[in-house]
């Protein structure tokens, strides 16, 4: 068990934990949540004794190892392999040992430990977890040196998930993992046989690979057993429990207040009042209910939709040097109400198609064909790098309305999800996310008919996540998607490419599915399951590719069902919310007939449109699975 009493801690004189307390049971695996900047690395660092305390103790069971991912990666010419292996210290001193060794008694003695780490199979365990985060056995052969800083931290990680600490400390693991990595990485944490404590903003790990949520908040810690979906409910019913104390408190002090307000000068009531001062004190008050709000993200819509498709590739061939494309044999085209996510390993070309598509990629082969006066927003990750330090958010908005009026500059920037303090910050002294908010909003400026997002979501917490979802689905462009983030894709999309062995395909399954083929037996598999039918892959694939070219009209009408439904939905919304305002039916009772009309004209459309797409859709699903 860990024990944290009456723990405060400092960073540059802000205090972040105030006398906070905590108990977290042997092998309990602990989702650490809280606001960006309140405190969680710190905690960390506390936990490790690489920054003291002001005053309370962490208590952890003696000789129990302490795990976290090295800050740095390694860069030497040390293969991988052999740099995981060696991050198991005890294994690495006895082998050493077994060397030199001479005296009978000891050599049995390390030969007896060796088997009882299980020294012999370490290889094998070490090449297991590298091959889960994304490493072949080829490359595991490799120097550290050849890979780049984000491939080295994943060595980093496999290093210490081989060392297998008593306490393993996991701060935001998935930032430089892919999709197909965070799902392995979901899956191992589950099991490990250790306490684990991670700190992410991932909800489905949050959700699927932790058994309890401790929360980071006004510089205090609270355990909730759970999963993070549970934490929420739970967390939501205390505040409403709280806030009806508060209520209920600030009553009754109100009621005593009135007795000694009106008789504290009656000295026949002097002595009533006297004991309800003191009543009063005793009584205390009930903390109010502290919520942070999280600034929306708002991409502007597009002025007109080109019609479909906005993007067709017949035999597109893209690569970084002449003949020697990184993707070819591409047949795709994009709706204009497409909302597709790429999977597939880093490495694989998401984001060489990603480039591609948005026009920075040129074609080495074939025909792409772009819809006249096609718009086309593109956010990276790596451009961040992009902005300009010493300038604000105003002055990178001013740049691309200079004739405009400085509140017309100011409101752009607003919805960018950038608060009024904000404004006035420099690029280089704001947060990760606020960085990420500005370059999305940047990247949307125009208003693009198509929205290209690689990885959007590293330096987001949970609640800008759900900032990032929400401005999704209202937004009316196409999406194309790439992130690790499973709960951003299954809330945002509706379509899934598999980018794999140099091409890109329709994924037919859904992200269970999907999910499974990458941690099934616990090793990555980058294509799906295969049936076991005496034809040959290569026939299965191209009949496979045939029968979707030839339901692709009813996918087409399928697509423009969902987004039909869509706009019929928004518009119900809209006008049952008009309809809920009594003064609507007292200054204009034609109107709100008039309304009431239109409300049961959209609810008849969308009931036959939802009976028609489930028609369809079951016709489609069946004709597939023929």
């Amino acid at each position: 068990m860990i024990t944290i009493s009456d723990i405060s801690a400092r960073i540059a004189g802000r205090l972040l934990l105030d006398h906070a307390s905590l108990s977290l049971p042997s092998g309990a695996k602990a989702g650490l949540v809280g606001r960006n900047g309140a405190g969680k690395s710190t905690l960390f660092r506390v936990i490790t004794g690489d920054l003291g305390a002001e005053s309370g103790t962490v208590s952890i069971p003696k000789n129990a190892r302490i795990g976290q991912v090295a800050q740095e990666a390694p860069g030497t010419e040390e293969s991988l392999i052999s740099i995981v292996l060696s991050a198991d210290k005890e294994r690495a001193a006895l082998l050493a040992e077994a060397e030199t060794a001479t005296d009978p008694h000891r050599i049995a003695e390390i030969q007896m430990r060796l088997v009882d780490i299980d020294a012999h199979s370490a290889e094998a365990r070490a090449a297991s977890i590298l091959s889960g985060l994304g490493f072949s056995q080829e490359a595991q052969a490799r120097p550290a040196s050849s890979f780049s800083g984000g491939w080295r931290m994943r060595v980093a990680l496999a290093s210490v998930l081989f060392a297998e600490p008593d306490l393993l400390l996991l701060d935001e693991p998935t930032n430089y993992l892919d999709l197909e990595g965070t799902m392995w990485l979901e899956d191992y944490i589950r099991r490990y046989p250790h306490t684990v404590i991670v700190i992410s903003h991932d909800r489905d790990l949050l959700n699927n690979a932790v058994n309890s949520i401790v929360h980071l908040d006004q510089k205090k810690l609270t355990f909730y057993r759970g999963n993070y979906d549970q934490f929420e409910r739970q967390k939501a019913e205390a505040d409403e429990l709280q806030m009806k104390a508060k209520a209920k408190n600030e009553a009754a002090r109100k009621h005593l207040q009135s007795f000694i307000d009106r008789f504290k000068a009656k000295a026949s009531k002097a002595k009533q009042a006297q004991s309800r001062v003191k009543a009063l004190e005793r009584m205390g008050t009930v903390a109010a209910v502290i919520e942070d709000h999280v600034q929306p993200i708002t991409f502007p819509e597009p002025e007109k939709q080109p019609a479909s498709p906005i993007v067709a590739i017949s035999g597109g061939a893209v690569g970084y040097e002449p003949g020697k494309p990184i993707l070819k044999g591409l047949n795709l085209r994009i709706d204009n109400d497409d909302r597709i996510a790429l999977l597939g390993s880093n490495g694989n070309g998401k984001s060489t198609f990603a480039k591609f598509i948005s026009g920075r990629l040129a074609p080495e082969s074939g025909e792409v064909r772009l819809a006249p006066s096609l718009k086309i927003g593109f956010f990276a990750q790596h451009q961040l790098d992009d902005l300009v330090p010493n300038e604000t958010p105003v002055e990178h908005v001013r740049r691309l309305m200079p004739t405009e009026p400085e509140a017309r500059v100011r409101a752009r920037v607003a919805q960018m999800g950038l608060a009024t303090e904000k404004m006035a910050t420099a690029a280089k002294d704001l947060s990760g996310g606020e960085k990420a908010r500005l370059l999305m909003g940047l990247a949307a400026f125009h208003a693009p008919n198509l929205l290209i997002l690689d990885e959007p979501t590293n330096h987001l917490d949970i609640d800008s996540r759900r900032a990032l979802i929400e401005a999704l689905n209202d937004y009316d462009g196409a999406v194309i998607l790439i992130s690790h983030d499973r709960h951003l894709i299954e809330a945002t999309v509706d379509r899934l490419w598999l980018v794999n062995n140099g091409t890109v395909t329709s994924f037919e399954g859904d992200m269970d599915e999907y999910r499974d083929l990458i941690v099934a037996s616990g090793k990555k598999k980058d294509e799906p399951k295969q049936a076991e039918e005496q034809t040959s892959k290569a026939d299965q694939r191209k009949l496979n590719a045939d029968k979707r070219a030839s339901l692709a009209p009813l996918r087409k009408k399928i697509n423009e069902i969902e987004s039909l439904t869509g706009k019929l939905e928004k518009m119900i919304q809209t006008l049952d919310a008009e309809l809920a305002d009594p003064a609507l039916y007292e200054k204009a009772p034609a109107r709100a007939a008039e309304k009431a009309r239109q409300r049961g004209e959209a609810a008849a459309k969308l009931a036959a449109a939802e009976e028609e797409w489930l028609m369809l859709s079951s016709e489609y699903e069946e004709a597939m699975a023929g």
